[in-house]
C-alpha cells in the first residue's frame, strides 16, 4: 500500500458518492464524467487494498471500512479548505481579488467612489464588477460563488446578511414642456400623462404596489427594461417615468426631475453570504462603502 499515490480527486469522488448514492450524480456534482469517477474509485480501492463501495442496480453504498475511510476523507478535505482559508486571509488585503455583483446604476454612481477609497489604502486588491439586471440574478451569483458580495438593493434571505448604506428615492422624470402647477408634482398631474415604469421584478413590483394603493389607483402604461430607454421615451414626450434617482442619472437637460407626491425608495447596500469565510479585502471594501454612504447622506443633508 503506497499512500503517497492517493489523490485528493479520489477522496472527493468517494465523498461525492457517499453523499449522492450513485456514480452518475457524483459525476454531476464534481462536474466530471462518470468514467472519471469510476476510475478514481477503482484506483483508490486498488491502492488501499479494500472494497469501499458495494455496487448495485440501485446505486452504490459504503462498506463498513468505506464508511470509516470516508469520514477521514471528509476531515482531510475540510483541513484543505481551512488551509485555503488561512492563505486567503493572509493575502486578502495585500493582494487577492474581490468580485462584486451590482446593478448598472449602482455600479455607475456608487462603486467608483468606494473602489477609489479602497485603492488609496490597499492598491493591490483587484476588483471585478459583474453587472446584472435582476435582484434574483445577483442572489444566485452570490449563492453559486460567482460573486463575493452584491452591492445593489439589500437582499433578504436566511442564508445572506445585508448592510444597509442609504435609501435611493424614486423620482419622476417629466417630458419637455410639462410644468407643474405648484412646483411639486401632484397625483392629479400624474393622471394627465401615461406612466412609464420598470419591468424589472423588484422595481416594477414596488412601483405598481404604491400606484395601486392610491385612493384612485394609477396604472403603468409602458413597462420598459432599460433605464436609458425610459429616459428616451420621456424626452420624446411619451409620458412621465418613475425610477430610482441613481437609475435616472444623468438626466438630459430638457427632461425635468421632480419628487413624487408619495414616499418610495429602495434600500441600497451590500449583501454577503452569512456562513462564509470572508477575506479582509471584503471587509476593507465594506468600510469604504460605508464611508461613501455617510458622505452621500451628508451631501443630501
Amino acid at each position: 500500500m503506497n499512500l503517497s499515490k492517493i489523490k485528493l480527486s479520489q477522496l472527493r469522488a468517494l465523498v461525492a458518492i457517499a453523499d449522492t448514492g450513485n456514480f452518475s450524480e457524483a459525476a454531476l456534482k464534481l462536474d466530471v464524467t462518470q468514467s472519471t469517477v469510476s476510475h478514481a474509485i477503482a484506483t483508490l480501492e486498488d491502492e488501499l487494498g479494500v472494497t469501499l463501495l458495494q455496487r448495485g442496480r440501485h446505486g452504490a453504498r459504503l462498506t463498513p471500512v468505506g464508511d470509516r475511510i470516508t469520514a477521514h476523507a471528509r476531515a482531510m478535505l475540510g483541513l484543505l479548505d481551512t488551509i485555503g482559508g488561512e492563505a486567503n486571509q493572509a493575502r486578502g488585503v495585500q493582494g487577492g481579488s474581490l468580485r462584486i455583483a451590482s446593478f448598472r446604476s449602482v455600479a455607475t454612481h456608487v462603486l467608483p467612489g468606494a473602489i477609489a477609497r479602497l485603492h488609496r489604502r490597499y492598491p493591490a486588491i483587484a476588483i471585478s464588477v459583474i453587472e446584472m439586471d435582476e435582484l434574483h440574478q445577483l442572489k444566485q451569483a452570490l449563492l453559486r460563488g460567482e460573486a463575493d458580495l452584491c452591492v445593489a438593493e439589500v437582499i433578504d434571505g436566511n442564508d445572506v446578511e445585508g448592510l444597509h448604506i442609504f435609501d435611493d428615492d424614486y423620482v419622476a422624470l417629466l417630458p419637455p414642456g410639462f410644468r407643474t402647477q405648484t412646483g411639486a408634482l401632484t397625483l392629479d398631474e400624474m393622471r394627465q400623462m401615461p406612466i412609464i415604469g420598470s419591468s424589472h421584478s423588484s422595481c416594477g413590483l414596488r412601483i405598481r404596489t404604491i400606484l395601486g394603493a392610491q385612493a384612485q389607483p394609477l396604472e403603468i402604461a409602458y413597462c420598459i427594461r432599460h433605464d436609458s430607454s425610459m429616459v428616451a421615451m420621456v424626452q420624446k414626450g411619451l409620458g412621465m417615468a418613475i425610477l430610482p434617482r441613481l437609475a435616472a442619472e444623468p438626466v438630459p437637460p430638457d427632461v425635468q426631475i421632480c419628487p413624487l407626491p408619495f414616499p418610495i425608495s429602495r434600500p441600497i447596500g451590500a449583501t454577503i453570504l452569512k456562513e462564509a469565510l470572508h477575506t479582509p479585502a471584503l471587509y476593507a471594501f465594506l468600510d469604504a462603502l460605508r464611508e461613501v454612504g455617510e458622505f452621500s447622506r451628508a451631501q443630501a443633508g
